[in-house]
């Protein structure tokens, strides 16, 4: 073979003996695929469709309901000692914790694969440990078993007659709907929000109080004795037993009113002689607005975490449909949040991508041989792997979503390349034979062309599969949203690699058949060949210069490198809004109402909006700690058909952001499942977040606020609010020691009338049926507005005496947190960022040196960058490591294989010639640099040493049944391997590039992150192509003719000189 080691014959391997066995068991073969395609069939059929896979870390919170207290004793009684005793459990990652006013939520997330239940029952231990530590009516209780990004839907209780007040929507919610809801499989919570909450109201007249010389605490310790039942057991009488039960709950208002506080000469002194006893509205943390119409009452589900979206939205409408017999007339139920559109939307899309990818690669299929039946073998392989890829998914778990359908999309190309040059070299070889030639003998070359190429296609398709490991790498948000991507990918590549060597030789004994013709009797065929010919000879005579321009190509991509920005994931459109502004710390319910009000009608002025719900505070549930000042609208969209034309979703958002720019408020936009993620994971809902953590809270204020003045300057910033963690405004009571002492009035004495007067705490509660409602008391509003009336505050000295709060205290306003957050038990402020036609990792930069230069941070603070920037950079961090290593799997795969080192280094070659068409593509797209291209540069490695294989197979193959005896032989050896065998390399090209090019034809959701998962693919196949058929040849004859030119360099210069001979 004139001393060319071109390694092991293929046709003696390992796979070749597999595929000799399949032809000789082909019914058991057959029998395996049917069996294949029942269970795949059944996969697909039981599989839950969401439109994302959950992204959202494994955690577990705790809420704690401390009423009537301020955030920093919140947070000095109940959150602090909370945080600290969950600081120290196993596998948690942060804890972290919000103070509000009379409510502690502290959120503990754990690490990656950390089992939800497991998490809970360890947070459990610990708090039963912790309960000597929290004060007697702070009673932690576990959220549920789901996250924020659970609220899969939404819905309103309106009344069109108008004859229901929002009390009586309220209580039909609490009451009715919700229990009812809650029964449907999958549902974690039904939470509650907006309306009002009745409740019974005891208002005392302190005036009344002095004239009757009644203390509070005996009105507290009545009305806390006033609704009660007891049971005595059981008597017997006649044979029959009888339960004794007394009487005694409150019923109605008039029964509050007779509530006997004393008695004096007979003559009862009741309640409502002291007090004005009426029906109100409970304090309210949440508000819910429709349309800019006016406040309705709104119920969130809350899906339980690992649950089918779908189903469980179609059982939750299927029972709003039943129970809306049971509603009264004119009340209806609107859905104002449904996440079932969006999840149907994206399935149907990548659905229709499938379709559309294998009928692009049938067509190129057919067009390259134009054998129906050998297309039909070529892509056998399609529906077969697929379905396959489907039942290890659903065993696995993984619901059909974007990402997990996207993964076989940007497979469909590659899956198919085994198949189709096995069919295309069994056609060459049969349309080769003549005419009278045997079975047996068409048999024989049929399994004579799929051991010759087989096992180097298997080996190429398990580098494809190997190419995707890095993925498995990454953490945290990035790896959840590529995960399921990067199994269905591995697992179709997989099964269609063990496919091409069992079923597809196989079908091609029963279906590569009848009339074949030859390749050069192919239209397309002879004009690729006539158009390619001179061009690889003009190459191999100038093959240095092909060399340099090779090199000059593969500097090139510093130019897009240096220019491409930055970003964690490209904006997956939700077919909603969500608007959070925030308004300033300490704003008012009834001011926060009319903003929310006043934005909903604004937004609903713009002609793509088709229903805006806004909230504000927060519903009942854990899983929303938001505050009075921060407000979420959810806006629903028209379909973009129906928008004016030419216009983006980005040019939208800025119409609606111009359109509710308001003082005091800074507004931030996003979409609501991408925004709830983002609060999980990170607790900062804009793409950029600053945390400054530190021990004081008036230090960080300050802190924030130089760093919002700073970013505010950078480029970019289209909004930067920092966290006013002082800006609420406080009545404070400082008790006067000595003077208490003097009066012989204990501290706690004094707190408690302090508590029950001002505060309002619940005494006792009605039981009306299966309905509840608190009782409380407090001073009536005329004598707690000012804090002159504060002062006029009775406290009894233990002789019977009453003394005003001003004798004994100082009443002075101050500036205190409205709302207190955590970290790892240490206090943060945070400072929101929202940016504009800016990407994330510059704009980071470029803020970090203009704080960096400009602030001095004190000792014992600290400066965190968080958002979608702190996974940016685990996630590149993560990469960095992975990538080189998976070169080094595919380079360990391909010795293997080919068991040489150049041959391994020739193919190693095509690895940085995909990376200069993959960032031209994406700089010329003007996407950045993000997960996705990173997904997207991974999957074009494995695929661009697959063209790289091929090519190399035909020459190897050429050289091996022609063994050159002098250059100019080596040189024709090449040109026929590379040029006559045109035909396999471009197909595999090209079912690659026609199963990737229906993604960008239409738009649909999700089709902003496949894109740039598929565009350094496309780029990159066609630089790919450029060395594969270009410069390999010329690299394989200058590595291969070096021992000629050794021989005799005088020979070769001669030959160069002289007419090629012909063919």
């Amino acid at each position: 073979m004139s001393g060319h080691d071109l390694g092991a014959d293929p046709t003696n391997s390992g796979v070749a003996k597999i595929i000799d066995w399949s032809v000789r068991n082909q019914i058991l073969v057959l029998t395996g695929a049917i069996v294949l395609i029942v269970l795949g069939w059944l996969a697909v059929k039981k599989m839950p469709l969401d439109a994302i896979p959950d992204l959202t870390d494994t955690q577990v919170i705790i809420r704690t309901e401390f009423p009537g207290q301020s955030p920093q004793i919140v947070e000095d009684l109940v959150t602090y000692p909370l945080s600290t005793t969950l600081l120290g459990l196993p596998k948690t990652k942060t804890v972290r914790g919000f103070s509000l006013f009379g409510t502690s939520f502290v959120y503990v997330i754990f690490e990656d694969d950390v089992d939800q239940y497991w998490a809970r029952s360890r947070v459990i231990e610990a708090l039963s440990a912790s309960t000597g530590l929290l004060p007697p009516n702070a009673i932690p209780e576990l959220g549920p078993d789901a996250t924020g990004v659970g609220w899969i839907y939404q819905y309103a209780l309106v009344d069109k007659t108008g004859e229901r007040d929002l009390a009586q929507l309220r209580t039909l919610q609490d009451w009715f709907l919700k229990f009812e809801l809650a029964t449907v499989p999958g549902v974690s919570e039904v939470a509650s929000v907006g309306g009002f909450v009745r409740e019974y109201q005891v208002l005392v007249d302190p005036n009344r109080l002095r004239a009757y010389d009644i203390p509070l605490s005996r009105i507290n310790e009545a009305v806390a004795a006033a609704s009660s039942e007891v049971g005595g057991r059981v008597v017997e009488q006649a044979e029959t037993e009888l339960v004794i039960r007394s009487t005694g709950y409150i019923e109605n208002l008039q029964e509050l009113k007779d509530v006997v506080v004393y008695s004096a000469g007979g003559t009862p002194v009741l309640l409502s002689d002291v007090a004005n006893v009426i029906e109100g509205p409970e304090l309210r943390r949440g508000v819910t607005e429709l349309n800019g119409e006016g406040e309705v009452v709104g119920g969130i589900i809350v899906m339980r975490s690992g649950e089918n979206a779908l189903s469980v939205i179609d059982e939750v409408k299927e029972k709003i449909k039943s129970l809306q017999a049971g509603l009264p007339d004119g009340v209806e139920i609107v859905t104002v949040y449904d996440r079932a559109p969006l999840i149907k939307g994206a399935v149907d899309y990548l659905t229709q991508k499938l379709i559309e990818e294998a009928i692009a690669v049938t067509l190129v299929c057919f067009l390259f041989l134009l054998h129906v039946r050998s297309a039909f073998v070529a892509i056998i392989t399609l529906p077969l792997g697929v379905l396959a890829a489907f039942i290890v998914m659903a065993e696995q778990g993984i619901t059909a979503n974007i990402m997990s359908l996207g993964g076989i999309a940007i497979a469909i190309g590659a899956m198919v390349d085994a198949s189709i040059v096995m069919v295309e070299n069994a056609h060459r070889k049969l349309s080769m034979m003549s005419t009278d030639a045997t079975q047996a003998e068409r048999r024989d070359a049929i399994l004579l062309a799929a051991k010759e190429v087989g096992p180097g296609l298997f080996f190429s398709l398990l580098i494809i599969t190997v190419s995707f490991l890095p993925v498995f790498a990454l953490t945290g948000q990035s790896f959840r949203l590529f995960s399921p991507l990067a199994y269905t990918k591995t697992y179709a590549m997989a099964f269609a690699a063990i496919l091409s060597v069992t079923v597809v030789p196989v079908l091609m004994v029963w279906l590569v058949r009848g009339r074949l013709l030859r390749e050069e009797q192919n239209p397309i065929n002879r004009f690729f060949v006539s158009a390619y010919k001179p061009l690889v000879r003009l190459a191999l005579r100038a093959r240095w210069l092909v060399v340099v321009l090779a090199v000059g190509a593969l500097v090139s991509v510093a130019i897009p490198l240096s220019r491409t920005g930055t970003e964690f994931m490209p904006a997956l459109y939700e077919g909603e809004l969500l608007y959070m502004p925030t308004t300033l710390p300490g704003v008012s319910i009834t001011k926060a109402k009319e903003i929310l009000a006043q934005t909903n009608r604004l937004i609903r002025t713009v002609p793509e909006v088709e229903r805006v719900f806004g909230k504000l505070g927060r519903a009942d549930t854990a899983t929303d700690p938001a505050p009075i000042s921060m407000l979420e609208t959810w806006i629903k969209l028209k379909p973009k058909e129906e928008w004016r034309p030419g216009l983006t979703s980005k040019e939208l958002i800025a119409k609606l952001d111009a359109r509710t720019k308001l003082p005091g408020l800074v507004n931030s936009w996003g979409y609501p499942i991408k925004i709830r993620m983002d609060m999980i994971s990170t607790g900062i809902r804009t793409p950029i977040g600053i945390k400054i953590s530190g021990d004081d809270l008036e230090t960080i204020e300050r802190l924030a606020l130089a760093v919002e003045g700073l970013v505010k300057d950078v480029r970019g910033t289209r909004s930067a609010f920092a966290d006013r963690v002082q800006g609420g405004k406080y009545i404070e009571i400082r008790p006067n020691r000595r003077e208490l002492a003097r009066r012989n009035i204990d501290l706690a004495a004094f707190q408690q009338v302090i508590q029950t007067a001002l505060g309002g705490m619940k005494l006792a509660e009605s039981v009306q049926g299966r309905e509840r409602y608190g009782i409380i008391l407090r001073y009536d509003r005329p004598f707690r507005e000012s804090t002159d009336q504060l002062g006029e505050i009775l406290v009894p000295t233990p002789q019977g005496q009453h003394i005003p709060l001003a004798e004994l205290s100082e009443i002075v306003f101050v500036d205190g947190p409205p709302l207190i957050r955590s970290e790892n038990a240490r206090l943060t402020g945070w400072v929101f960022v929202d940016i504009v036609d800016r990407d994330i990792g510059s704009y980071v930069n470029d803020a970090q040196t203009a704080i960096e230069q400009s602030l001095d941070l004190p000792p014992g603070y600290a400066i965190t960058w968080s958002g979608q920037f702190e996974q940016l950079q685990e996630a590149t961090e993560r990469l960095t490591i992975a990538i080189p290593a998976v070169v080094l799997i595919i380079f360990v795969l391909l010795m293997l294989h080919f068991g040489k080192l150049d041959r391994t280094l020739i193919i190693m070659m095509s690895l940085p010639f995909g990376l200069i068409g993959g960032l031209w593509a994406v700089y010329l797209a003007g996407y950045n640099m993000s997960v996705a291209v990173g997904v997207g540069f991974i999957a074009l490695g494995g695929i661009a040493a697959e063209t790289a294989v091929v090519m190399l197979l035909y020459i190897d193959q050429q050289v091996r049944m022609h063994p050159p005896k002098t250059f100019e032989e080596l040189r024709e050896a090449v040109i026929v391997g590379a040029a006559m065998r045109v035909r396999p390399k471009l197909m595999t090209v090209l079912t690659i590039v026609a199963g990737l090019a229906p993604i960008f034809l239409t738009e649909g959701l999700g089709s902003d992150v496949m894109r740039r998962i598929a565009l350094p693919m496309l780029g990159g196949m066609v630089s790919t192509l450029f060395l594969t058929l270009i410069v390999i040849p010329v690299v394989y004859l200058i590595w291969e003719g070096r021992r000629y030119r050794l021989v005799d360099s005088g020979k070769e210069r001669h030959t160069e000189t002289i007419a090629t001979p012909a063919e």
